[in-house]
């Protein structure tokens, strides 16, 4: 803290790209953002999913946001790809697929589904299962593909900074594909979960 202030020394000032040309400029303090950075965290994925959350009172608003969240992740993964920054686009197609399994879980009334909204998370134990299973039910073996890739990604993409974009991008189409399904099965879906 800056002395009598209240105030911390330094600011951590995020731009966070919401779409159609429009940045949302967070300032977080240097602290939360060396601790997020340290345990492996992506800020801008932390920032939506706390608006999300705040703007999701009923369980269909929030299969929605989810579904937002992960269109607004492809087209960021896009853009990083373009920059060459394998790090960020293997954290982003992560977070895409991560999100549209969330909403397929929820339409479809997975068992994880709801224990992840009994415990507070989505741990990624309950995502494998979930992408599994809806391998299964919706007859689409692609599915488990896209998440094991995906996961896959946020290991030695994000974390361990292993590929390069050449290895990523061929991730990419699998991740969209995942994302328009969630999509698709939201709008025929009445009364979502």
């Amino acid at each position: 803290m800056a002395a009598g202030t209240g105030k911390p020394k330094t600011l951590v000032h995020n731009n966070i790209p919401l779409g159609g040309g429009v940045a949302a400029q967070v300032s977080i303090p240097a602290r939360l953002a060396r601790e997020a950075r340290r345990r492996g965290l992506d800020l801008e994925s932390l920032v939506l999913e706390a608006v999300a959350e705040k703007l999701s009172s009923d369980p269909s608003e929030e299969l929605a946001n989810r579904l937002s969240i992960a269109g607004h992740m492809l087209v960021r993964a896009r853009e990083e790809l373009e920059k060459g920054d394998a790090v960020q686009a293997s954290e982003k197609i992560y977070k895409a697929v991560e999100e549209a399994l969330k909403v397929l879980a929820c339409i479809h009334s997975l068992e994880e589904c709801e224990r992840a909204r009994r415990e507070g998370g989505w741990w990624s134990r309950l995502l494998a299962r979930e992408a599994r299973r809806l391998s299964r039910i919706l007859g689409a073996p692609w599915i488990a593909e896209a998440w094991a890739e995906a996961f896959d990604l946020h290991v030695h993409g994000f974390h361990e900074h292993v590929y390069s974009v050449d290895d990523i991008a061929p991730v990419l189409p699998l991740a969209e594909r995942l994302v328009k399904l969630a999509g698709k099965k939201l709008r025929e879906t009445p009364h979502q979960a």
